[in-house]
């Protein structure tokens, strides 16, 4: 499940974006003060599965039915495994623009919403191409960097979400682009009065990010990126020799240890201050692993508890589609698109973890 550009080089990014797609990104924001007010200060947004477009309700009408007001909207993906230009998970018929209406929609709800850079589809690729990973199919880290300033400005967005997997986790030039263009582009943003939010969403095991993860954050901190949120995917850890996992136990004894990472990246923060940059995605129901992997509703509530203790800064559920029972058919299903494979009430997950989203810190 994924921010970057010089105020010399505008001019020259914008003529170079009109062969490959986005238009003159790297103007002044309009009217950025209208549109530009911060998220929560702590905040439960779940990742909408966009690829189910147009058979699945929109974003408005799912925060409706719902109570959610935030959604993290997965995947931007560039049009191919050369390009330098992105559309709603690499496909024509939903360009950049596809949600706009119904993004507006969402905000006179009092709502908002994160987009979401890679995922997994994006970022597996052979040995001959680099997938539709942004950063790894674009050689260009300016084109890169003009295409996360005119997401910003086209959907007027505050925090970009990068989600970094499989083959992109560990793949040096994609990595190095992404940051390089991503410190480019907040630094864009604050000429502009915009504090861009960077949020890192990555795989992680119990026993922390791992080589693979933490290299991703090493090279972010070594190009500049100021990093909000580092996002741990809380699901799919294929441990066979564990049996049945206690999927809330886990994901804590993963948070705990990522904790101690991050205390080793950034030695001057405080241990409360490396808290609230950790954030934890989980997924609702069975997951890809199958069985031994079900996050129930009451997961849900312990990890709601440990996140609110700990003050962290963000708490999603991969994919709010997914929050359901579904048909009979779907009972014991692993990781589907549409349900959750497990008994349960309509928006279960989504109405235990809704009350995390606080717009003001509150001390312990």
């Amino acid at each position: 499940m994924q921010a970057r550009i010089r105020l010399a080089m505008v001019a020259t990014a914008a003529l170079a974006l009109l062969a490959s797609g986005p238009a003159a990104a790297s103007a002044a924001p309009a009217h950025h003060s209208s549109w530009a007010r911060p998220l929560p200060y702590r905040l439960y947004a779940p990742y909408y599965e966009s690829y189910l477009a147009p058979d699945t309700p929109g974003i408005t009408a799912t925060a409706k039915a719902s109570g959610a007001r935030f959604m993290t909207i997965a995947f931007l993906q560039s049009k191919g495994t050369k390009s330098c230009a992105v559309d709603w998970n690499s496909t024509a018929s939903q360009p950049l623009t596809y949600y706009d209406a119904d993004i507006a929609r969402l905000r006179k709800l009092g709502g908002n919403v994160i987009p979401s850079f890679g995922g997994y589809s994006a970022d597996t690729f052979g040995a001959h191409d680099h997938g539709t990973e942004i950063a790894d199919s674009c050689t260009s880290v300016q084109r890169i960097a003009a295409v996360y300033e005119q997401v910003v400005q086209t959907l007027r967005v505050t925090r970009l979400d990068m989600d970094v997997e499989s083959n992109a986790e560990t793949y040096a030039a994609g990595i190095n682009r992404r940051d390089k263009a991503i410190a480019i582009a907040q630094r864009w943003a604050a000429r502009h009065g915009i504090r861009l939010q960077i949020q890192f969403t990555l795989p992680v095991e119990p026993t922390g990010l791992g080589q693979a993860g933490l290299s991703v954050l090493r090279n972010a901190i070594a190009d500049g990126v100021r990093v909000y949120s580092v996002n741990i995917m809380v699901f799919d850890y294929y441990l066979p020799h564990e049996g049945v996992m206690n999927m809330s136990k886990t994901a804590i004894t993963a948070a705990n240890a990522v904790h101690a990472e991050l205390a080793r990246l950034y030695p001057h923060l405080s241990s409360r201050q490396i808290w609230r940059m950790e954030a934890m995605t989980m997924l609702p129901g069975i997951s890809d692993f199958g069985k031994d992997e079900t996050t129930t509703v009451h997961d849900a509530r312990v990890m709601l508890a440990f996140e609110q203790k700990m003050q962290m800064n963000f708490l999603s559920i991969w994919a709010i589609q997914r929050d359901n029972q579904g048909p009979k058919s779907c009972l014991g299903q692993s990781d589907s698109n549409t349900c959750s494979g497990i008994k349960q009430a309509p928006w279960a997950f989504d109405h235990a973890l809704t009350p995390f989203t606080r717009w003001f810190r509150w001390s312990r």
